[in-house]
């Protein structure tokens, strides 16, 4: 996929004019999903300031240390247009920026900004209000164009390879850290640049959602929750969950096993145009609650997904946001026994003109082995 249809050049003046519609005179865009959104350049996030300064009024610039103006003019950045400002180390790049931006009363600064940089910046820029960038380039990034939706299919696929090579992985008297770093591997091999997290939750330690991978030795009949995910090349992330058991599972799980696969997949039909974030989640909660295990399912039922792996729209209650085409976003209910045993099914899906599209096709049944 071309750097030019997936981080195409005019995003710089679309964000100017969100920027502008929110009362802003410039936004600050250091190393991070906000400045490889409107950029392409995926930056290093170092002590030396990196920073694309995109003022309402005047003209766009990119300082940048001078040991990695190389690298900035080597990536898709190089397609704006805009002037790269290289500074040396005696410099001070802040009070640079500050004069050429000069006097200005608000600005928006990247999500992801370290706080040295963010206090810096306040330092040289004294009396101007500080926000934060995402607020204005929040319905830029959710509105996937057809190239994101296309790389979040590619990633999709990807994890999907993954989770078929998983049971080959999972064998009673392994431990999940050495399952782990198999899983690690083939996600790197699937085509990922990046290894975002691998989470293989054994026994009761599935009713952790974000356990650690630990030494702990898979045991037969133990459910096994893997929750993988990562970058691609193209900045666009993946992330799926599936359930495995050494052998046939206890009961108990397999009666809320259930209940869940009903739950997501009742979620997922609720996705159209026009219908609240909230909504959605209502729609797994309600029949999880339903069976009696509403109190055990302890988070929302998804996250956007793009260049971060959560980002907006988040699908939790109190969100009246009403989905539109190209919302991406995970679909994730999860049933939670502390002590015994634990389970979540995840897909992303896309937002379409008429329903949710799936990106990740693996079986959603409980997988014996």
């Amino acid at each position: 996929m071309e750097s030019s249809d997936l981080y195409p050049i005019t995003r710089l003046a679309a964000a100017r004019e969100a920027a502008a519609v929110a009362g802003l005179d410039a936004l600050l865009l250091t190393p991070g999903p906000d400045l490889r959104y409107v950029t392409g350049y995926e930056a290093l996030p170092l002590e030396r300031l990196t920073c694309l300064v995109l003022p309402v009024k005047g003209e766009a610039f990119l300082t940048v240390p001078r040991l990695e103006l190389p690298a900035a003019e080597h990536s898709p950045a190089s397609r704006l247009g805009v002037e790269f400002v290289p500074w040396e180390e005696t410099d001070d790049p802040y009070a640079a920026v500050a004069a050429r931006l000069g006097g200005v009363a608000r600005v928006g600064l990247a999500d992801r900004m370290w706080a040295l940089q963010s206090l810096r910046f306040r330092d040289a820029l004294p009396g101007t209000e500080q926000v934060l960038a995402g607020t204005v380039l929040r319905d830029l990034r959710m509105r996937k164009s057809p190239a994101e939706v296309a790389a979040l299919r590619e990633a999709g696929a990807a994890i999907d390879a993954v989770h078929a090579q998983v049971p080959g992985f999972l064998r009673a008297g392994r431990t999940e850290r050495e399952v782990g770093r198999d899983i690690a591997e083939a996600i790197i091999e699937a085509g990922h640049s990046i290894v975002d997290f691998v989470i293989v939750a054994s026994g009761p330690n599935g009713a952790s959602p974000h356990h650690e991978l630990s030494g702990r030795v898979i045991q037969p009949g133990e459910p096994v929750v893997v929750d993988i995910g990562g970058q691609m090349p193209s900045g666009y992330c993946s992330d799926s969950t599936r359930v495995y058991c050494i052998g046939e599972p206890p009961a108990a799980f397999a009666k809320y096993y259930d209940v869940l696969q009903r739950a997501q997949e009742a979620a997922c039909d609720a996705v159209r145009p026009g219908v609240s974030c909230e909504s959605v989640d209502a729609a797994a909660r309600d029949v999880i609650a339903a069976e009696g295990y509403g109190e055990y399912f302890i988070h929302r039922t998804g996250h956007g997904i793009g260049l971060e792996t959560h980002e907006e729209p988040y699908i939790v209650a109190g969100n009246a946001e009403p989905l539109a085409p190209g919302h991406a976003f995970s679909i994730e209910p999860g049933i939670y026994l502390p002590g015994a045993h634990g389970a979540r099914i995840e897909d992303i899906l896309i937002c379409t003109e008429e329903s949710g599209e799936r990106v990740n096709h693996r079986p959603r049944e409980l997988v014996v082995g």
